[in-house]
């Protein structure tokens, strides 16, 4: 598994598409689109949030994450669909543990949408823990936390 980078300014547009086809497939689940489809992803490049995975030139996977005090946030977790059940998930959150562990922080936390019930099922299997649902801007909001260890 080649490991992640930081996302480079030139590769905002290529990021941008690639989470445009992560998500897409949930737009008639939820009748509109993901939040993370509208994200600026030239300001989180700009501000060393976004993280990809490159294989043979193409962007295939990216993680947007944010240290926020006592947590490391991940906004974003995007593979691309042709991609799914290679492990690149799993890499995703492995990469988010490894940068909250370097930064000192003893917890992840994340949200994700209630009809999206493969990525709760995923989520939980990690080890995250479902805390809250909440109604967030016309989106039925899961929020999941993972204590680290030692």
């Amino acid at each position: 598994m080649s490991a992640l980078r930081p996302a480079r300014p030139e590769e905002a547009e290529a990021v941008r598409a690639l989470v445009q086809r992560a998500y897409a497939p949930y737009v008639p689940l939820l009748g509109r689109r993901p939040a993370p489809m509208d994200d600026d992803f030239a300001a989180r490049i700009a501000r060393g949030q976004a993280h990809v995975l490159e294989r043979d030139g193409a962007l295939v996977a990216l993680a947007v994450i944010e240290a926020r005090g006592d947590h490391l946030w991940i906004e974003d977790l995007a593979v691309e669909p042709g991609r799914h059940g290679q492990g690149i998930g799993r890499a995703l959150l492995a990469f988010a543990e490894a940068e909250a562990r370097r930064l000192g922080l003893p917890e992840l936390r994340l949200l994700t949408n209630e009809r999206m019930t493969r990525n709760r099922a995923i989520y939980a299997r990690a080890g995250f823990t479902e805390t809250a649902l909440r109604e967030e801007d016309g989106f039925r909001r899961v929020h999941m936390v993972r204590r680290l260890e030692g």
